[in-house]
C-alpha cells in the first residue's frame, strides 16, 4: 500500500492564490463559466448553457472530495490581490505508483491572455515533481486547441504524440488528443 502524500490546500505564486475548491466558490465559479462558454464549449464537454449553479455545486463537492482522497486534485486559481475567481486547473488522471499526473487547466475568458494559467502550470509542476516526486507531468489537449498546446510548448513540455481520431467531440466530430510532458523539472521553461 502507498502511503499518499500530504498536499498542500493551497498554493501562493507571485500573483495568484491556488487553492482547493471550495463549496463557496460555486458562484463565482458558475458565472466564469457562463462568460466563457464560446472558448471552453468547443474543448470541454462539461461546458455547455445548460451548466446549471446546483450542477456546478454538486460537481464541486465531488472534487473536493476527491481531493480529500487524493484521486484528483483540482484547484482554483484567485487573483491574489482583487480575489476573483479566475479559472481552474489541477493535477488529474494520478497515477501514484508511478508516479505522474495530467494538469489541465481553463481561464475565464476576461482574463485570458494575461499568463496566469502559466504561472498556475508552472506552480503545479513544480508541486508534482517537487513534493510528489513525480516522474511525468502530462498535459493533453485536442490538437485544433492552438491556446492550449501553445502554453504547453512555451511551458518547456514536449509533443510526445498525437492519438487520432481518439475521442468524438461534443459535435460528434473525430477528435485527435496532443500529448505533451516532462520528466525532468529542468524541463520546465
Amino acid at each position: 500500500m502507498i502511503t499518499l502524500p500530504k498536499v498542500p490546500a493551497e498554493i501562493e505564486t507571485e500573483r495568484l492564490i491556488i487553492r482547493c475548491p471550495k463549496v463557496t466558490d460555486v458562484v463565482e465559479l458558475h458565472a466564469a463559466v457562463h462568460e466563457s462558454l464560446a472558448e471552453l464549449s468547443p474543448w470541454m464537454n462539461w461546458a455547455t448553457p445548460a451548466y446549471s449553479l446546483p450542477g456546478a455545486e454538486q460537481n464541486t463537492r465531488a472534487a473536493i472530495a476527491a481531493f480529500i482522497t487524493r484521486k484528483d486534485l483540482r484547484y482554483h486559481f484567485h487573483d491574489k490581490q482583487s480575489g476573483i475567481f479566475l479559472g481552474s486547473s489541477g493535477l488529474h488522471r494520478i497515477d501514484w505508483h508511478v508516479p505522474k499526473f495530467e494538469i489541465g487547466y481553463w481561464v475565464r475568458s476576461s482574463k485570458a491572455g494575461q499568463g496566469y494559467v502559466t504561472e498556475t502550470v508552472r506552480a503545479l509542476t513544480h508541486l508534482a515533481f517537487g513534493q510528489f516526486m513525480a516522474v511525468r507531468v502530462e498535459i493533453r489537449c485536442d490538437e485544433r486547441n492552438f491556446r492550449s498546446y501553445r502554453l504547453a510548448e512555451s511551458c518547456g513540455f514536449a509533443l510526445e504524440g498525437t492519438l487520432k481520431n481518439e475521442a468524438r467531440a461534443k459535435d460528434g466530430s473525430l477528435r485527435s488528443t496532443c500529448i505533451y510532458a516532462l520528466t525532468e523539472l529542468s524541463d520546465l521553461k
